[in-house]
């Protein structure tokens, strides 16, 4: 049996989605709800998410670190995941945050090569990726495996 989990969202600002600052790589979630995207409004580079329905912007807890940059968000299909990459000092990472625990995963620990691009599917299983271990761009299927809570929306069009 699948189930659901709600996510709360605490609302960080209402607003507008577009800003004086440098806002890029946006990333729609499947349902037409959310966008994320990559911001340098804290001072650094940041993952947003903005509620295109109640036009506000959301908080991310323990998403964003201030001693890694995040680029490349992709969501499934209610923006419960977040996939991205994250880079500190040392080489990127694969990481999914999941808004319903406010947890962050780190998915590519232990992987050899480099990472870019990564995108989720709509359910939240499966992860698409470009990596580069073998001295040239190959895509990759990340499985999370069928013990995960997959996000699975009541939308109807």
């Amino acid at each position: 049996m699948v189930t659901g989990c709600s996510v709360e969202t605490t609302a960080i600002s209402p607003g507008e989605l577009n800003s004086q600052f440098n806002d890029e790589q946006p990333a729609l979630s499947g349902d037409g709800r959310f966008v994320a995207l990559v911001s340098n409004r804290e001072g650094t580079r940041s993952i947003l998410l903005y509620d295109l329905r109640n036009k506000q912007y959301l908080n991310l807890p323990r998403l964003n670190r201030r001693d890694a940059i995040a680029e490349s968000p992709s969501l499934s299909t209610t923006g419960r995941y977040i996939t991205y990459i994250a880079s500190d000092s040392a080489r990127p990472e694969i990481e999914l945050y999941d808004r319903a625990t406010q947890q962050v995963q780190i998915l590519t620990l232990g992987y050899r090569g480099w990472f870019r691009n990564p995108k989720i599917s709509p359910d939240g299983r499966y992860i698409a990726f470009e990596t580069g271990n073998r001295g040239q761009w190959d895509i990759e299927v990340l499985d999370r495996g069928a013990g995960i809570e997959l996000d699975i929306s009541d939308y109807r069009r």
